[in-house]
């Protein structure tokens, strides 16, 4: 069932639902079914290092019209990355995670649409200064990096901001949104579509090890945890304000709330950590994943996850 809002009618989609760009996770398969469901695929270009790899996944979308997205503050140190992927001509860019002001007139003089998520109010007015076509509130309650507020109380706010400031400006809500009731509270919190993640992680075209997904299956909202250890583990030096939800497992036990001993463990900890995310060992390594892991009772296609949250959200809703 197709459900319209000022998004999809802006963009050109049948459903109200853009993938997050997580990275590792949403390479091209997964963007192309998104996209191919109506919603709005985005590969996760992630910490904009790796040219060879966004070229092979946009190779793997297969002519399908994705776009991607990028964690900003990294993608300061590469910046021609973001021209490289403006060249394979995406349907639009998101950026996150940082000052989207540096990059923005690029995005625009491309004629791509432009996406910033925020996490907070003063994050929302930066964007508003790059002049986004769709800002992103993303709370606290997602998985991977995020900020402090909660997605429930962060998405009104900006909307009201919207309305007062930038009426033109779309808005998406992130952040706990896994079936049709947060689809549908999100519209009715002043949203016009969603930014999902974790329950298009679980899908059979995300590119997860099947020891991860099972982890995130057997959990519950409880088993999430938001820590910077693993960020310390791979040397990934993300701004403070950022830390990273994940299941709970051995690794996080072990380290979290000791990060100044992690970082004198030096490399020995980070190798463990690394080879355990390439064996997909959810205990060795961590499970990006939010609250609304307890929302998802299994691994399907991406398009029928889609069709059933729009579904259910259009129902709710009284309209179609």
């Amino acid at each position: 069932m197709a459900l319209t809002t000022r998004l999809t009618q802006r963009l050109g989609l049948a459903r109200p639902v853009v993938l997050a760009p997580m990275a590792f996770a949403a390479g091209g398969r997964l963007a192309a079914a998104v996209s191919a469901a109506g919603g709005l695929g985005l590969v996760g270009a992630g910490y904009g290092d790796d040219r060879a790899w966004l070229d092979a996944q946009f190779d793997a979308a297969h002519g399908e019209a994705v776009g991607c997205g990028f964690i900003t503050w990294s993608l300061q140190r590469t910046p021609e990355m973001l021209d490289h992927a403006l060249a394979r001509g995406p349907r639009a860019v998101l950026l996150s995670f940082g000052d989207p002001r540096p990059f923005a007139a690029r995005v625009r003089d491309a004629g791509v649409p432009l996406l910033c998520q925020v996490q907070t109010r003063g994050d929302a007015l930066l964007a508003l200064e790059a002049g986004a076509d769709v800002i992103v509130a993303q709370g606290a309650e997602a998985g991977g990096h995020g900020d402090r507020r909660a997605t429930f109380t962060l998405v009104p706010e900006i909307a009201d901001l919207l309305a007062d400031r930038s009426p033109q400006t779309l808005l998406c809500a992130a952040g706990g949104v896994a079936d049709g009731r947060g689809l549908a509270a999100a519209l009715v919190l002043g949203a016009d579509g969603v930014l999902v993640g974790s329950r298009l992680w679980a899908t059979v075209e995300a590119d997860v090890p099947d020891g991860l997904q099972a982890a995130a299956l057997a959990a519950d909202g409880d088993a999430t945890i938001r820590s910077s250890v693993m960020d310390i583990a791979r040397g990934r030096e993300w701004p403070e304000r950022f830390t990273a939800r994940v299941l709970r497992n051995r690794f996080t036990e072990r380290w979290h709330g000791r990060e100044d001993d992690l970082r004198r463990a030096g490399e020995e900890a980070g190798r463990d950590w690394d080879e355990g995310w390439r064996a997909g060992d959810p205990q060795r390594a961590n499970t990006f994943v939010g609250e609304g892991v307890g929302l998802i009772a299994a691994v399907e296609p991406a398009a029928d996850v889609i069709a059933r949250m729009t579904g259910e959200a259009a129902a709710l809703l009284g309209r179609g």
